[in-house]
Order: C-alpha cells, then structure tokens, then sequence
C-alpha cells in the first residue's frame, strides 16, 4: 500500500508539480521491493486475504491437526488455547512424533527434540505402550510463531497469542476467523457453539458431540449463523468412499438392509472404576477449566491426557471414537437418515465408564427410496459370527466394515477401503461403474476452501454430521442404560426409562450451558 502522507504533504491543500513526482516515484519505487508473496502473485496468498486461524486444544490430535493447517498457504495462525500450559505426558505414536514432524514443517533437523522426550513409555492397555511427548499451549505458540515467522510472505512476523480460556480468545481477538476445535469430546459443543455465535468458521474433531441434545444444537446453530463448518472425518472425502456410494448406486450387491462394523478399539483403559485417591492438580493444568460443562470431581491422571475417552462424562468409548468414521461412510453409501432403535449387549462396566467390549445394534432410517438398515457394531476384539458368503477358509480381519446386499455383500477396511465382493462367484461377472461422483480435494481443504468460496459446501458439515452423531449418540446410551431404546429424531423423544431420557440431555456445570 502508498505510504500514507504527512501532513506537511497536505499543507495548503495541495502540493507542487515537483513536490508530487518525487513522491510518486518513491512510492513506486517501494511497491517495486514489497514481495510477490505480499501482493498474491506467483501463485501465493496475500497476508491481508489469508484465513486468521486459532487452534483451541493443543494435545496430542490438535497439534497434529495444527500442523496440518499451517502448512496451508491461505492460513494464518494467530492464537492457541488450552487448559494445558505445557506437559510431558501426551501420547505419541511413535518415538520423535512430534519432533520429526515440526521439524519437516520448519525445514530443520534440530531445536525441537524438547518436543519428543520418549521417556516414559505410557501403558494404554496390558499390551500398548506409547513414547511421551510434550504439548500444550505454550509449545503450540512457540512451534506458531516459529512457524509464522519463516514462512514466505510475510513482511513481519505475527506473535502468537495464549490463552487457558477459550471464551477470552473469542473476545480478544478481533481479527480471527475461524477455529480448529481439538480439545476432548465433552468440550467440542460448547466451544464450537461459542465460536460460530461469535461468527466463527468451525473445524471440529470428531466425535462431533457427546449427547443427543449436544449435536442438535451445533446442527441447529450452524444453520443459524451460516458459518462454514465440518467434523475430522477424514473418510467422507475420500476416493474408497466414493467407490462404495458408485458400486451400491450401481447395483453391485443389491438392495442393502444389513451392514456388520468391527473395532479393535478401544487402545485405552475401560471398563475401570472411580479413582479414589485425589492427587494434587499439576501446576500447568487449569482443572476447572479442563472440566468445562462436567461435574466437578478431584483431579487424578487417570482422566487425562488421551485416557478420557474411556470416561462417559468426557469421552464416548470405543463406538464414538471410531465409529464416527465407519458409520458416516454407511450413512453416504445408503443415504441414511436419523436412528431409530438402539439394543446393546456389553462386558461388566463401573457407571463412570465404559465397557471393555460392546456389542451395538441400530435401525437406521432410511432417506427417499432407500431401505432402512440394521447396524451391528462390535469393538474390544469381539467380530461378527462367521457368514455364509466368506469365502472357503476366509476369516474376518482384525477390523472391517460388511455391506450385506440382497445380492452380494461388499467386505471392506474399516472405513471402506479395499472394497470386494463376496462371494466369489460376484467378483467374477462384476464390472467397475463409471465415476459419477465429484471427487474431494481432502477434508481439510474442503473447509478451508468453503470459507474462501461460500458457493462450496464441506461433506461432514454439522448438519449432516448430526444425523451420524445420534446415531452413535443413540448407541452409547444403550451401552450406558443397558436398555433397548426407540428414538424419534424429529421430536427428540426418546423411549425408555427416566433414567435413559435424563441422558438425552443431561445438565451442564453452571455457566457452560449451549
């Protein structure tokens, strides 16, 4: 931009002919030096039309998350948030995770090895232990403001702001446009439904909502604001799914009523009791905070980090950690609508949490002219009984996904990939459908193109991963009652006991109410 002039420039309200040249030319001469970066040429996006981004929730998932997004040129980070203000006992997957991966971020091999200690191993389960990593919000800022001051473009590098509270990011920053929601499933409604009544574009990690009442309002508010938004299931935008919707539109396997899902999840503790001893709170943690909506309870680590998954008042075990991907790719496929009932049968559970191993079943309704569709959900190591189309000497693997069709099944990955058809005899007359379907340049870019073009539409947008999220909703509750329950989508009426409809919408800590 022309320098602003002074006001010696505009003294007598004009100024000469000479005067004037000189400062054109200086001017002129200062656009000539500003980089390409800055103008949006050469391919690169202008500072001044870049995404202004914050990450709320920066453990393990949302720092991966985060990187991700930062790598894009349209974002610029300018906030992180998180109860957390830095710890050493977040899980990575493999030794150096975290390191490795800032690392390729910054084009560097050293400075960041503070990131992946590795000691101690951390035990999920008997078998599973995990190197330890560090994050927090201070090592998210650090890693931004590393990041945003190398990156191409910029005349000056953008600080980073902190905060514990994600109500005072939301206020104090007035420039932002959107958020990356990665903090744990009890959190994602209230902190997505504070950003998009702030105005905010929101990316929520999935599970989109833990209770009934939690994915109708972010649903509802979505469509209220108008704001761009969509949950981390990164499925909906492959190409396995758009095979699966193309073979079954096609016809391959007939008219499908019945698919078969299996997890070998969950890969943390469940099935446990209440602590009982109190420990003190971790200086670097705001428990309070931490807690958002749920009932106060002492401080213990059995609750965090990565662990809570196996709590009900903070996770959704097994079905909602991982069904959330399979289950929306069997809503695209057969053009599913709202649950209808829900039965479960399961190992011993203590009230606060989870089971060890559940078995779900789900009447899922069916959208147009489509059937409706019975779900059989098993997880903890349980897979379905042996089926009469398996091949001879075929077994089930660890985990997989069963479309079972009138005609054929289709037996896939978890989340649909490798597609076959069983049995045998329908591999060899089938031929692959023609594409009909518009393909996705990623779950991520969807999101972030969305905003830069509001005619586009993301996939798992919060109303249509509502639907998807009932129906895990709807299963846990089953797991948690140990009820069979009926569910009517459009009233919000559940069927069952005092105790089961108390669970459709069960009250939040004073003050954190959606």
């Amino acid at each position: 931009m022309k320098p602003r002039p002074s006001s010696k420039h505009l003294s007598g309200g004009a100024c000469s002919r000479r005067r004037f040249l000189v400062a054109s030319a200086a001017s002129l001469a200062g656009l000539n030096i500003v980089p390409a970066a800055v103008l949006g040429r050469n391919g690169h996006t202008a500072p001044n039309s870049r995404i202004t981004m914050a990450f709320i929730g920066t453990g393990s998932q949302g720092l991966r998350v985060m990187l991700q997004f930062l790598r894009m040129p349209e974002v610029q980070a300018v906030a992180v948030c998180d109860a957390v203000e830095s710890a050493s006992n977040y899980h990575q997957w493999a030794p150096n995770e975290f390191a490795d991966a800032v690392h390729k971020l910054l084009e560097t091999g050293t400075g960041w090895q503070w990131l992946s200690p590795n000691e101690p191993l951390l035990e999920l389960t008997p078998t599973l232990r995990v190197p330890a990593g560090v994050c927090g919000r201070e090592p998210a800022r650090r890693i931004v403001e590393a990041w945003n001051a190398k990156r191409q473009g910029l005349v000056s590098s953008r600080s980073c702001a902190s905060f514990a509270d994600f109500r005072e990011l939301l206020a104090a920053v007035k420039d932002l446009d959107a958020v990356v929601v990665g903090t744990p499933d009890h959190l994602h409604a209230v902190v997505s439904v504070a950003a998009m009544r702030a105005g905010k574009h929101v990316f929520c990690q999935k599970p989109m909502a833990r209770t009934l009442h939690e994915a109708r309002r972010m649903a509802e508010v979505a469509r209220e604001t108008g704001v761009v938004t969509q949950v981390a299931v990164g499925p909906q935008a492959s190409e396995d799914t758009r095979r699966l919707q193309e073979w079954v539109a096609a016809g391959a396997i007939g008219r499908v009523r019945e698919v078969l899902n299996w997890s070998t999840r969950p890969l943390w503790p469940q099935g446990i009791p209440v602590p009982r001893d109190a420990p003190p709170i971790p200086r670097e943690l705001n428990w309070d905070l931490w807690l958002g909506p749920a009932a106060w309870r002492p401080y213990h680590p059995a609750y965090l980090p990565f662990v809570w998954r196996g709590w009900v008042d903070f996770g959704c075990g097994a079905l909602g950690d991982m069904g959330c991907y399979s289950l929306d790719t069997v809503y695209r496929v057969l053009e599913l609508s709202g649950p209808l009932r829900a039965e479960a049968s399961f190992t011993h559970r203590y009230e606060a949490s989870f089971p060890q191993a559940s078995l779900v079943t789900l009447q899922l309704a069916a959208r147009g002219n489509g059937s409706p569709v019975t779900f059989h959900w098993f997880d903890g190591g349980l897979r379905p009984w042996r089926r009469p189309e398996l091949d001879a000497g075929q077994t089930w693997e660890a985990e997989g996904l069963l479309f079972v069709g009138e005609e054929g099944s289709i037996l896939c990955d978890f989340v649909g990939g490798r597609p076959r058809l069983l049995p045998a005899s329908r591999r060899q007359s089938f031929r692959e459908p023609p594409r009909t379907l518009p393909r996705s340049p990623g779950n991520e870019r969807e999101w972030v193109e969305a905003i830069l073009d509001r005619r586009k539409r993301t996939g798992a947008n919060f109303e249509f991963s509502a639907r998807v999220t009932e129906a895990l909703c709807l299963g846990n509750l089953a797991v948690l009652t140990g009820e069979p329950l009926e569910w009517d989508s459009a009233t919000l009426q559940l069927r069952g006991s005092a105790r089961a409809r108390a669970w459709v919408a069960p009250p939040a800590r004073e003050g954190w109410a959606i």
